[in-house]
């Protein structure tokens, strides 16, 4: 299985000290997984009441899943439409969703200076470029949905193609669209840091511990049996791996490649100098970012479902994939024609059947389940901890008002419908 860029950048010292689970225990929270979603809800949680026994069980390491191997965007995007959240929800309760996104991004910023974790994060927010008159239009609706919610230009606004070639030189380039509620992180630092976090805490992680079930308030693993008052999933993408629950979540494919650091001239050519994260607005979702050691982490989606909701390291690279990311990312900035990407990484993201995340705990059952981010995870992982959080400590809070408190997505369809729509989609 190929490594990912921001593990072989991970240095030793920063990466989490664990042992596996040594027999059966008895706690009140036991979490399985141990990325982004799993470990921001033990974060807060041992917060809010530092008495509580918590262990976060992973069958592979820290970081393991998609909180390892994104762009490294943390990001207010959601991966639905205001328009569409407000039809399901209403108007006031989607631009609450926004707002609490945008307060996050600042959050986790404020986590990591509190706890001291060098993530290599930069406040540059997103420029989405527009290549094409078809582009420019599409982000001037966004723009005009956002002011029709009353999100101002301090949340979102335009660039002339002269502004945006002050911050970034791209080809074909005809306006772009700036947003400055992202930061730019190494998301393995961030992720290892967390956890530390969480263990000074006194939360206790158990790594190389593979869970085979998770059934009410007891989760069976290959090393014992955990019982507790509360059992919460935070499998994303894997979570299609537990029995039963197959259909919960489709785990689809985003796939990256990587530079060596690049020489300033290089950078002079291209920009990014307050390192914003970038995409176009092509319907084929790209995105990148210039990484604070000065190379390029760029990505895209673009890899096949894979029937029955597989998942197999083998998925994690594509030869042909990685011939077009790189084509794509040397067809924006030409200066990168004979620079070589020697990374190439990728792994499954969880998608709900409507592409809306939910995060839900049962007090008379003890079962809990947070996930669905469809790759915009980096900053909803956390706004879901605190909401999962609140939920099972009992506490009210305007984040249990929030549109994911509660919410259950149906279930994908069973095969080969599921492989036919999707990929016939794609």
């Amino acid at each position: 299985m190929p490594v990912p860029l921001w593990e072989t950048t991970l240095p030793a010292e920063l990466r989490t000290v664990t042992t596996p689970l040594g027999g059966d225990a008895q706690v009140d929270v036991a979490i399985v997984g141990a990325g982004f979603t799993g470990l921001w809800t033990a974060y807060y949680l041992a917060g809010a009441d530092p008495t509580l026994r918590i262990i976060v069980l992973e069958r592979e390491h820290v970081g393991f899943g998609a909180s390892g191997r994104n762009g490294g965007w943390c990001s207010a995007l959601l991966p639905t439409s205001l328009t569409t959240l407000a039809s399901t929800h209403g108007r006031d309760r989607a631009i609450d969703l926004l707002r609490a996104m945008h307060a996050t991004v600042e959050e986790v910023a404020r986590v990591a200076d509190e706890e001291g974790i060098d993530a290599q994060l930069a406040r540059g927010g997103t420029l989405t470029f527009a290549r094409s008159e078809v582009q420019d239009g599409r982000l001037l609706d966004e723009v005009r949905e956002a002011r029709s919610f009353g999100f101002g230009p301090q949340d979102v606004r335009m660039l002339t193609a002269g502004e945006l070639t002050d911050r970034c030189r791209v080809t074909r380039a005809r306006s772009a669209m700036f947003t400055p509620h992202c930061a730019a992180v190494h998301p393995a630092r961030l992720v290892h840091g967390l956890a530390g976090a969480a263990q000074r805490r006194g939360v206790v992680i158990h790594e190389q511990t593979a869970v085979v079930a998770a059934d009410g308030r007891r989760v069976t693993t290959e090393r014992g049996t955990v019982t507790a008052d509360a059992v919460i999933t935070a499998t994303e993408a894997y979570t299609a791996a537990l029995p039963g629950r197959r259909r919960d979540l489709v785990p689809l494919y985003s796939l990256m490649v990587g530079t060596e650091p690049l020489p300033p001239a290089v950078w002079d050519e291209i920009g990014l100098d307050d390192r914003p994260t970038f995409n176009d607005g092509r319907h084929m979702i790209i995105y990148g970012q210039r990484t604070a050691d000065g190379r390029l982490a760029f990505g895209g989606r673009g890899a096949p479902y894979h029937f029955g909701s597989r998942i197999e390291p083998s998925f994690d690279t594509d030869d042909r994939v990685r011939r077009l990311l790189i084509g794509t990312a040397r067809d924006l900035f030409p200066v990168l024609t004979d620079v070589e990407f020697p990374y190439h990484w990728g792994g499954p993201l969880g998608v709900p059947r409507d592409w809306h995340a939910g995060v839900r705990f049962d007090r008379d059952t003890g079962a809990g389940a947070a996930g669905g981010y469809v790759g915009d995870g980096v900053a909803a992982t956390n706004l879901a901890g605190r909401l999962m959080a609140d939920l099972v400590t009992g506490r009210t809070s305007e984040l249990t008002a929030l549109p994911w408190a509660g919410h259950r997505s149906r279930r994908w369809e069973p095969e080969p419908l599921r492989w036919l729509g999707i990929n016939l989609g794609r």
